[in-house]
């Protein structure tokens, strides 16, 4: 078995000083996680520095095509975000020490709302490719989780309350700015398995009977992870693909990176927009 995530991790102090000394009075309240093709959405922000991972202690570099490893520290108009443009995933072998350990980060370092998106397979049929949907709630199918093993965090209570974990607040903030902007989103709920193989036919039908909206092999983890440390959690996914079974083409990563391409200017005005006016 893995190590525990809740134990204390003398990293996360070190990394925490690392970007308060460096940031100085310039303090984040949000962190946002990129997921697969999101990591683009950057380029009309604001940034105000750029930090590999291999220079801060606790992080490590992602080995997913179109992760960047880099952290940003962007101006809002009225106060700093994080940008954390690529993740780590469970299939890599990892555990789920380098999975969670941004979140301890960005809790250290005083972030309150935690915005995760991630590139999901549709399964239902309001869904079609190109959609970007607000997660209302989850299913976690990935056999695990990452809170389990020895709990030294006095933040992460031993039994974690999960009836509410994304705010309802961030989703109907969300809902307000796309319908602003004319940016038309869904909602629907987000399954995750723990890959790195995309489902099997038989495995999405089984799923749609569940109610699943939509599937993919993140987010679930950081979202378990975001709730027990107090985050207020919006999720976001872009429909890059129809699951299998579903879609006429075999399932591949190119597709994934080609969709999210295609959706990018409807995801950078959400995101900008979501960045200014979360408080």
């Amino acid at each position: 078995m893995n190590d525990s995530i809740l134990k204390i991790d003398p990293n996360i102090n070190e990394s925490a000083d690392f970007l308060r000394a460096r940031w100085k009075n310039q303090k984040p309240t949000t962190a946002l996680i990129c997921g697969s093709g999101w990591a683009n959405i950057s380029s009309g922000l604001t940034i105000i520095d750029e930090i590999s991972y291999v220079e801060i202690k606790c992080l490590s570099k992602t080995t997913v095509d179109g992760h960047l490893s880099k952290l940003l520290l962007v101006k809002t108009s009225e106060n700093f975000a994080v940008i954390f443009l690529g993740r780590r995933h469970y299939y890599e072998g990892v555990g789920w020490g380098p999975i969670a350990k941004p979140l301890l980060l960005c809790h250290e370092i005083g972030c309150k709302n935690l915005i995760l998106t991630n590139a999901a397979g549709g399964i239902a049929e309001t869904l079609n490719v190109g959609d970007l949907m607000i997660i209302k709630d989850h299913i976690n199918f990935m056999g695990d989780n990452p809170l389990i093993g020895e709990n030294q965090l006095s933040a992460v209570p031993r039994f974690p309350d999960q009836t509410e974990i994304y705010c309802r607040k961030l989703q109907n903030l969300a809902e307000k700015i796309g319908i602003e902007k004319s940016i038309k989103l869904k909602t629907g709920i987000y399954l995750a398995l723990s890959g790195p193989a995309f489902e099997t036919p038989a495995e999405i039908q089984a799923y749609k009977t569940m109610g699943v909206s939509a599937v993919g092999m993140s987010t679930v983890p950081e979202a378990i992870v975001g709730n027990a440390l107090g985050f207020k959690i919006l999720g976001i996914s872009c429909i890059t693909n129809k699951a299998a079974g579903i879609s006429e083409n075999p399932l591949s990563h190119e597709e994934v990176n080609q969709t999210s391409s295609e959706s990018l200017p409807k995801m950078q005005m959400l995101i900008e927009t979501l960045l200014a006016q979360i408080h």
